[in-house]
């Protein structure tokens, strides 16, 4: 296996030491049935446990926005 050299291009770097939750995650089987998760370590574990006959594809989903929404009814 060839691994890409730090000094390519497609090389990626983190960017920021913050946390980012901004998504959930969900790993799709190969069997149809799912399993959410609220972190990306969480998923990668998840993904790198299972055989990988039964993984099909990881699903990013935007976290619900908690703030509630400011109802507007026009113009006054």
């Amino acid at each position: 296996m060839n691994l890409i050299p730090p000094t390519s291009p497609e090389y990626f770097n983190q960017t920021s030491e913050d946390p980012y939750d901004r998504h959930t995650y969900r790993l799709h089987l190969s069997n149809g049935e799912h399993r959410d998760f609220n972190s990306w370590e969480e998923t990668a574990g998840a993904w790198f446990q299972l055989p990988a006959l039964f993984t099909s594809h990881v699903e990013v989903l935007d976290k619900p926005d908690k703030k509630p929404k400011r109802q507007t009814k026009g113009f006054k």
